[in-house]
């Protein structure tokens, strides 16, 4: 029988393992700006123009010299003599003298001597060709000057960030219409396991449907790896040697279900040992569920043994597998897992010194999230199909009295 898992705290493992994460070494490519929405920037990318690119209105109403207007009211308005309106998407060459207008609308290219904008609301036609300002305006109010939202030169993206929406409408701005990326990680799922069988099929006596491969392949897609799903390993160390160190030539990682327990049947732990070094970081992590958890970087690639029940594998894979297919992915920055707090609905039991991730349903209220924990046994998927988020009991904590305030993830 090996030996006991020596078990290591969830954030320092995870620390560990990202750090023994080479650099990326992902190839370069160039994709449409349009389509580079999740994508990971692959270098720095500096604006080619300034934007904006003229002076332009921020609201309806009329251009003109803001001192003219210096002392207008209600009771004393300004009177402006209208000499045009601005045409959009035109350049008119207005030129106002004193006590003079045109109006203008939100995105409308200023005359050169305009300094502001007063806003409709605060005007009114008095005749034909002439309004009342009732509202003086500052110069520089209502107006962006040139270069004001990016700089010619300025960095847009930096690199190793997700580009997002927003970044998309902004490279788009500027006129850049494409941008270098990362090629995605390929990400190799293996399952282990005589009892398992595809999901199409119907079990026999005694087999259970491969769920993990799936689910995790889902997951990996969503947070920017590839997946390559491989056929189902027996229980044969042999056998598994050969589909693992096959599809550890040609992944970027390699996250394998199943036998990482401690027992005689259970191969993953050595047949890791032998793909590379450093190897094993971590086998046993303090966490409940997920405790034999293996974690290894295997010259230059992280290998991820999970457990096989499908609510540890999840958990396991929400809190490793994301920010390891996110390093690998070229990111180089990444946002604590932890999405917010909820006050615990009841009394929520705990082992003092272990990590507890307990599902949980979230119950509206208007000035608080209220969390409901789902009570159930090992190895029910459909206790986290029902979930919508995870609480954390601290290793430090005998339990989570009724009330509290308690951190939160979301079930992928």
């Amino acid at each position: 029988m090996p030996e006991f898992l020596v078990l290591q705290r969830p954030l320092e493992a995870l620390d560990e393992l990202l750090r023994n994460i080479p650099p990326v070494m992902l190839k370069k490519i160039t994709v449409p700006t349009g389509d580079s929405l999740g994508r990971i920037s692959a270098e720095i990318v500096f604006s080619p123009e300034q934007s904006p690119a003229f002076r332009r209105s921020t609201v309806d109403g009329y251009a003109l010299i803001a001192r003219d207007s210096f002392g207008s009211s209600e009771s004393l308005p300004a009177f402006f003599k209208v000499i045009g309106e601005i045409r959009m998407g035109k350049k008119d060459e207005y030129i106002l003298n004193k006590g003079e207008t045109v109006m203008i609308h939100t995105g409308g290219m200023l005359p050169e001597k305009c300094d502001a904008v007063v806003m409709m609301e605060n005007t009114q036609i008095s005749r034909s060709n002439e309004i009342e300002v009732f509202k003086a305006v500052s110069s520089g109010e209502n107006i962006l000057e040139m270069g004001e939202d990016l700089n010619n030169g300025e960095e847009i993206i930096s690199s190793g960030k997700i580009i997002r929406t927003a970044d998309i409408g902004g490279l788009l701005a500027v006129g850049i219409t494409e941008v270098t990326v990362y090629e995605k990680p390929r990400i190799g799922i293996l399952s282990s396991g005589d009892e398992l069988v595809n999901p199409s099929k119907k079990p026999e006596a005694g087999q259970v449907r491969d769920i993990n491969s799936s689910m995790l392949a889902a997951l990996i897609e969503k947070h920017g790896g590839i997946p390559v799903m491989y056929p189902i390993m027996p229980d044969d160390s042999d056998k598994m040697k050969e589909v693992i160190s096959g599809a550890f030539k040609v992944c970027d990682s390699l996250i394998i279900t199943a036998g990482s327990s401690a027992s005689t049947r259970d191969f993953t732990a050595q047949i890791v040992r032998q793909l590379g070094k450093p190897g094993i970081l971590s086998h046993g992590v303090n966490i409940k569920p997920g405790k034999p958890t293996i974690l290894a970087v295997c010259g230059g690639k992280p290998v991820i043994g999970l457990p096989g029940n499908p609510v540890s594998a999840l958990v396991i894979a929400i809190l490793f597998v994301i920010p390891m297919v996110k390093k690998l992915s070229g990111i180089t920055r990444q946002f604590p897992l932890i999405r917010g707090k909820a006050k615990i609905s009841v009394n929520l039991a705990s082992v003092s010194g272990r990590e507890d991730y307990w599902p949980v349903k979230f119950i509206e209220s208007d000035s608080e999230i209220i969390a409901e924990p789902i009570f159930y046994k090992s190895n029910l998927i459909f206790t986290l199909v029902k979930a919508d988020g995870l609480v954390i009991v601290p290793a430090d904590a005998n339990g989570i009295a009724a009330g509290e305030l308690i951190e939160f993830i979301q079930v992928e």
